[in-house]
């Protein structure tokens, strides 16, 4: 099942939220601050060991003070037009995080807006792109919570998912 929420990621009672990180995975602004200063301190602490990660991969990490057991963090790709793999690169986001929740027993995910904040990807693609894949994958899962910041973003992933994607 895909649920559309509005709300705080970091409060959700999930096995694993993701994190739109930035390639060092050791903080910054937006859902990545957020995640970091609800989980503590061991968060960025237990990422310095990963090295950093790629756009379009991600890491698993424990989710330390948060409800969710887990934390997977992805690196999301800056929109620059669309011609430098852009849609691909978002896409193995989104399946990267899939796969390694696979490979740890989660059941239940949740997803921010990956690459549609400061990284000015645009909204209707980028969400087009995650309902994509969360479709591809929904049967292998038992929740899967697309968690908006806005009214506006529940309202486009919604309407996404009407359409059927």
């Amino acid at each position: 099942m895909i649920r559309v929420h509005q709300g705080d990621i970091t409060k959700l009672n999930v096995d694993a939220i993701v994190n739109a990180a930035s390639e060092s995975l050791l903080g910054g602004g937006g859902v990545d601050g957020a995640i970091h200063r609800a989980a503590g301190p061991q968060l960025k602490e237990y990422n310095r060991a990963h090295g950093g990660c790629l756009t379009g991969e991600a890491r698993l990490s424990p989710g330390f003070n948060l409800p969710a057991k887990w934390v997977i963090s992805t690196v999301g790709p800056v929109w620059r037009g669309g011609e430098e793999s852009e849609p691909e690169l978002l896409e193995s986001c989104y399946r990267s995080c899939f796969e390694l929740a696979l490979e740890n027993a989660v059941h239940s995910i949740a997803f921010p807006a990956i690459s549609t904040g400061v990284y000015g990807y645009p909204k209707e693609a980028a969400t087009r792109i995650a309902v994509r894949v969360m479709r591809e994958f929904e049967p292998r899962f038992g929740e899967i919570v697309a968690c908006c910041f806005s009214e506006s973003d529940v309202e486009l992933y919604q309407r996404v998912l009407e359409d059927g994607g």
